[in-house]
């Protein structure tokens, strides 16, 4: 276990209250939550970009087939079992629930000890270990009075309802935390390494600072310990100048997509590239600055305010919060930029989490109480969604 230097950012002063008043969307929590006013408003807009080289691929679709699940509190990370259940944390009540992947009927597995919600942190992504099939290990990101952490838990199916979560085991921490932009996602890469998103807390100077784990993407073994062949020695950074990562996916050429939340103009789909500085707090958006990466794809922050991302069918699928919408993002076989699709406008209200479910299905998570939506009836659902 390697153990960072403590957290750089107070729970909540006033230096990180007048940043985040500053963040566009209004809210005192920040684009992560910036919101709506109703769940059926749909903002108008298309995400800019110039047209790639060759005609875009074949328009996508997306159909909601069923609900899964209806009556999830502040659902934010979701793990797939070997089955087909699914485990999803809630981010306020720090619990952990396993969904009937045929059913979705729903059985708490427990509360996890430790967690401190608040603002934007609390028991956020969740990823099952590359060997579970042996150890029944579950990876969470979850915030403390102190700091952001990793700590993974055995899920022994054998024991009695609500014992069946084994301690915390805190694999890595001293991830700076904050009222805003804590992170979260967490998931295990083709390399079966761990990979997490940092936020930088509103503190946008962690961003650009190798020293500090705030505003990065790190990569860890599954102990969390640095990975050895990472860009910069015995750092467990990957990539830096990020600004709030909440979604990590691979597409077949283990090419890593990360979303990011933009601050007053763009949110941003990444192609991660170890070592590489994606600009923030210096460039937002498609800026052209020598020394920085540019984003695949950006978006006014209105039409995304982007968490998880998922890859289906050739294809980045992106949540967006305040935007209301999924985004498709044509990655395979496009010569220039892709062309994004929108799809299921304002119909389910904030979406917050994408899981690819296996061929042409995904699971989506709406995010309607989580603070800033506007909770309906069954809210929060788990929606079973074919795409193409």
């Amino acid at each position: 276990m390697i153990v960072q230097r403590p957290a750089v950012t107070a729970v909540l002063t006033a230096a990180v209250l007048a940043l985040a008043a500053g963040c566009s969307s209004g809210g005192p929590d920040g684009p992560d939550n910036r919101k709506t006013p109703s769940k059926k408003e749909s903002a108008s807009g298309s995400p800019t970009g110039k047209p790639g080289a060759e005609p875009p691929p074949e328009k996508g679709s997306a159909k909601v087939t069923r609900t899964l699940a209806t009556g999830l509190d502040s659902p934010w990370g979701l793990a797939a079992l070997p089955g087909g259940d699914l485990l999803v944390s809630s981010r306020d009540e720090g619990t952990i629930t396993r969904v009937d992947g045929t059913t979705g009927k729903k059985t708490e597995l427990g509360e996890v000890p430790g967690v401190s919600p608040g603002g934007e942190g609390g028991l956020m992504g969740l990823a099952l270990s590359p060997s579970y099939a042996s150890d029944h290990m579950v990876y969470a990101y979850f915030t403390t009075e102190s700091d952001n952490r990793v700590a993974r838990m055995l899920y022994d199916e054998k024991k009695p309802s609500g014992k069946q979560l084994g301690a915390p085991d805190t694999v890595f921490k001293g991830i700076p935390k904050g009222m805003i932009h804590n992170g979260g996602r967490i998931a295990f890469g083709p390399d079966k390494m761990l990979y997490a998103g940092a936020g930088e807390t509103g503190e946008t100077g962690l961003s650009q600072d190798k020293k500090s784990l705030g505003g990065k993407i790190l990569r860890l073994t599954p102990d969390g310990e640095p990975a050895p062949d990472n860009p910069f020695e015995g750092s467990p950074v990957y990539s830096l100048g990020h600004r709030n990562v909440q979604g990590l996916a691979w597409d077949e050429q283990k090419r890593l997509w990360a979303s990011e939340f933009g601050q007053d103009t763009w949110d941003e789909l990444n192609e991660i590239k170890g070592g590489e500085n994606y600009g923030w707090p210096e460039a937002e958006g498609k800026a052209g600055e020598e020394g920085f990466r540019d984003p695949v794809a950006q978006w006014r922050t209105s039409e995304a305010s982007p968490s998880g991302v998922a890859y289906a069918e050739g294809s980045v699928w992106m949540a967006g919060l305040r935007g209301e919408r999924l985004w498709r993002v044509p990655v395979r076989g496009v010569a220039g930029e892709p062309k994004p699709q929108a799809f299921l406008k304002g119909d389910h209200g904030r979406l917050r989490t994408v899981l690819a479910a296996g061929g042409d299905k995904l699971w989506l998570v709406t995010s309607e109480t989580d603070s800033r939506g506007t909770p309906g009836k069954g809210d929060d659902k788990i929606l079973e969604v074919e795409v193409r």
